[in-house]
């Protein structure tokens, strides 16, 4: 789908670089989304008979480009962090852009592939599939590498996100759904229960960095094993999620790993995955933003919450942790369902 503009696509806005940035829309299952192509961002998304939309998202580009962190966009080439940015492989040290306090690198750095522009090249009624070469050397990485993004709405209530990624050089992979999620509309989303099917939780440095301890979530606050409330409470404080719980060793057959439902809607979200880690982010850095979101909502701390499905953060500077490592002649394969329904 070269030439997008000819295939009825709708323009969103425009990239600093002067890109057109399309705008489409899918439907199944009882399920409405709209995706753009800067950052492969799921804009919106509505499930038919819940009014609010399932989660945080702009009407207007510009508010992508100056407000958002990362609603709903595909971060990479290597989501999440990487201390110092320094990583050793097949003998060759590599450095890559600091772009968070100067000190860490995140989520590909400041103009990886979920802040850059995605060519469409399939859609049906109920899918899109995206794609975008990341180039060698961009934030420091090696090797082009090219990631493509498939959505699609299927029975059941069920948003399947695909994605698959392969490499000219060994370099680093990992991709993730960046969706903030708010299953009743409320201004935060602490009326949520839990649920994580995890028995380990990764230990974090000041700079939100695993220091490669792996620590049992057992009579802590960490411990969702159980459904229960998001608002947990640690030495009297609300915890403040943003955190690796670990689901695997390695990638596994896909499987459900958590659940969450509001108590005030009572629609729920099961999330299945192949991935062997799994971020709960409940957004209590998100800062009142001076513009307004979907339905000229007003957002600011705890207003949703991300369940990112990927390999445990920092994994290639830890022994023992899932590989993060892509070769030429791979292809990686990360499958993650979100399932709604309504109890």
């Amino acid at each position: 789908m070269a030439d997008q503009a000819k295939q009825g696509f709708e323009v969103f806005g425009q990239t600093e670089k002067g890109e057109a940035v399309y705008r489409v829309k899918i439907s199944g299952g009882g399920l409405t989304a709209h995706v753009i192509t800067w950052g492969a961002v799921i804009q919106d998304l509505r499930l038919d008979g819940h009014q609010p939309p399932l989660v945080l998202g702009f009407e207007r580009f510009e508010d992508y480009l100056a407000h958002s962190p990362y609603f709903g966009a595909t971060p990479g080439r290597c989501s999440n962090r990487i201390g110092g940015g320094r990583f050793s492989l097949d003998g060759r040290q590599y450095q890559l852009e600091l772009n968070e306090r100067g000190v860490t690198h995140l989520h590909g750095g400041t103009d990886g592939i979920g802040r850059s522009n995605w060519t469409i090249v399939d859609c049906t009624p109920d899918k899109v599939v995206l794609r975008i070469t990341d180039p060698d050397g961009r934030a420091g990485y090696p090797g082009n590498c090219t990631i493509t993004a498939t959505y699609q709405l299927k029975a059941d209530g069920v948003l399947s996100v695909i994605y698959e990624s392969t490499a000219d050089q060994p370099t680093l992979a990992n991709i993730c759904q960046h969706s903030y999620f708010n299953l009743d509309g409320r201004d935060d989303a602490l009326g949520h229960d839990i649920m994580i099917a995890a028995d380990h939780v990764l230990a974090l440095d000041d700079r939100q960095v695993p220091t490669g301890e792996i620590l049992a979530v057992a009579g802590t606050p960490f411990d969702l094993r159980e459904m229960g409330p998001m608002k947990r409470f640690g030495g009297g404080d609300q915890t403040l999620f943003d955190h690796n719980f670990c689901l695997s060793p390695e990638r596994t057959a896909k499987r459900p790993v958590a659940l969450v439902r509001s108590i005030y809607s009572g629609l729920a979200m099961e999330v299945r995955t192949t991935e062997p880690g799994l971020q709960f982010y409940a957004a209590f850095k998100l800062q009142k933003l001076p513009v307004t979101g979907l339905d000229g909502r007003q957002y600011g701390p705890f207003a949703g919450f991300c369940l990112e499905t990927q390999v445990w953060p920092d994994s290639i500077n830890h022994a023992g942790f899932p590989n993060a490592v892509l070769r030429p002649g791979e292809a990686l394969r990360q499958e993650t369902d979100y399932v709604f329904s309504k109890h």
